[in-house]
């Protein structure tokens, strides 16, 4: 590694450890003023205005779609275009989330007093409490950092970590404390995997018995493999006579037996199938399927879907099928 990459790879390190620390510290000064703010958003009757501007702009646009995403009316308003028209966004009681690192960014300080027109209280996530902003914000967060993290202490990095991390933490307990849950959260993210993973159960998305590999333990390892060329789901299900699950057969079982000599083709599957296998029902949700697919020592990519009541085969689930991107 030369001299050059060295010096890379350590000072991206050196950042990012800076950016941790001003976070940890961030952490450990919380105090009522954090409870404080909590209540106050989630007692609001109106919507939650962010305004910032510059790189602190950015990071209130990108709180404020945070807030969104756990159900709180919220919208970003630019600081330098409120003074030009955009305050007709403004409702009496709306609450206003202000950033600013050095807490005296002209367009705010010159917003304060307007704010208070409209009925509205200022929670203020600031770089320095005893400022301009400090002394006009109804609630202040302490932002404040001993040192920016890049090697010239100028660029916006460990402030704008902080910021960030301070709304990431003002939207995750007013979301504790709402009582959100994931199926509300699910509601508002339909599009995405996340939302689909939240939404959807096994049994929207798995492949019907009718289109799944299916023999009995007296078949052979032949009968499986021309089975599972049929039906390319990546497994047989191996089934007893009143259709309930005996075990199951992947790809990945067909190739290491074939690496045992003999006629490996002609055993029965009953000496080759995994017993006891795992099985989801047809009502679990993706996330959660997805979690026993992954979550395990050796993660699996296919599992059969049983009825919770008779332990019947339903069909079979793929990772891919969790994965997909479009809605079924």
């Amino acid at each position: 590694m030369s001299k050059k990459e060295t010096s890379a790879l350590s000072t991206g390190q050196a950042v990012m450890a800076l950016e941790a620390q001003a976070i940890v510290a961030a952490a450990q000064r919380l105090d009522a003023r954090f409870e404080k703010a909590v209540s106050c958003i989630v007692e609001t009757q109106g919507k939650v205005v962010f305004c910032g501007i510059g790189k602190s702009g950015h990071i209130a646009r990108k709180l404020s779609t945070s807030f969104m995403s756990i159900g709180i009316d919220s919208v970003f308003l630019h600081a330098s275009e409120a003074i030009h028209g955009d305050l007709g966004i403004y409702k009496p009681g709306d609450l206003t989330i202000v950033l600013s690192k050095s807490g005296a960014t002209a367009e705010l300080v010159r917003l304060m007093p307007v704010f208070k027109t409209f009925e509205s209280k200022v929670l203020a996530i600031l770089g320095r409490i005893d400022s301009p902003i400090g002394e006009l914000a109804d609630i202040v967060l302490d932002a404040s950092v001993e040192k920016e993290a890049d090697p010239l202490n100028l660029m916006p990095t460990a402030s704008a970590s902080v910021a960030l991390a301070l709304g990431d933490a003002l939207a995750s307990a007013v979301l504790q404390s709402r009582g959100f849950t994931s199926e509300e959260f699910a509601r508002f993210h339909p599009g995405g995997q996340l939302g689909r993973n939240l939404l959807l159960s096994v049994g929207d998305v798995m492949h019907s018995l009718d289109k799944v590999a299916c023999l009995h333990s007296e078949n052979t390892l032949r009968d499986a493999v021309l089975a599972m060329t049929q039906y390319p789901l990546g497994a047989a299900c191996i089934l007893a006579e009143d259709q309930t699950l005996e075990g199951i057969i992947t790809d990945g079982d067909i190739r290491r037996l074939l690496t045992q000599s003999g006629t490996v083709l002609e055993k029965p599957l009953h000496e080759c199938l995994t017993k006891e296998a795992l099985t989801v029902n047809p009502d679990c949700r993706l996330r959660e399927a997805l979690r026993l697919m992954e979550d395990r020592p050796s993660q699996i990519s296919v599992v059969p879907v049983v009825d919770k009541a008779s332990h019947r085969l339903l069909g079979l689930l793929r990772l891919h099928d969790i994965y997909q991107t479009n809605f079924s």
